[in-house]
């Protein structure tokens, strides 16, 4: 992959397999979709020892908007919507409808209370800055899931809505360069640098 100028992704590794990649890659790697472990332990999250490696690597980390991973509370909160609608959930799922297409149907048909469901903004800014605080604005970015998951985070319904995270890191005092940097800088920097050449 590094001869053919494609980059590693260790978004769906496991740990044995990030090691690896680390021992094995001479080029800066990826998270496309990871948020930080030590915040909220899920087993897609990155802990301290795996965001230092990539840092050192040169790599980037694309924070992940999946509410499981930035808001501790929400799979419970998701068990409990599951529940409370598991007959029609059963439904969609006997009419060959797959699971997150069941899954998305009913946060949309029951979208207020979905809403209530939706982490609050900070607390994705949170795992971006517990990246940086860790080791650096160098390696930090946005890796949304977008065509992956059912919920957002509230104000971030889509792509448009990007500038209300730009707002947010204003609001915390990062600089201009710093915050091109988490938009897309960082990940332009892997991108390049994994060029065949």
């Amino acid at each position: 992959m590094n001869q053919l100028g494609m980059l590693i992704d260790v978004s769906h590794a496991g740990d044995q397999t990030f090691w690896d990649i680390i021992k094995t890659t001479t080029k800066p790697i990826i998270a496309s979709h990871s948020s930080v472990y030590s915040l909220v332990p899920h087993r897609r999250n990155l802990k301290d020892d795996q965001i230092k490696a990539i840092a050192k690597n040169g790599g980037v980390i694309q924070v992940n908007f999946n509410p499981g991973f930035i808001d501790s509370s929400f799979g419970k909160k998701e068990t409990a919507f599951l529940k409370k609608y598991s007959a029609e959930y059963d439904s969609l799922m006997k009419s060959g409808m797959l699971e997150w297409y069941s899954m998305d149907y009913l946060y949309k048909k029951y979208a207020a209370e979905t809403n209530t469901m939706r982490p609050p903004l900070s607390m994705l800014i949170d795992h971006i800055e517990y990246i940086i605080k860790l080791v650096g604005v160098d390696y930090v970015g946005l890796g949304s899931d977008f065509d992956g998951i059912n919920v957002t985070p509230q104000q971030l319904d889509d792509v448009t809505t990007y500038p209300f995270i730009t707002k947010a890191l204003v609001e915390k005092g990062y600089s201009k360069k710093d915050i091109d940097k988490i938009l897309g800088g960082n990940f332009l920097r892997v991108l390049k640098a994994n060029e065949a050449k």
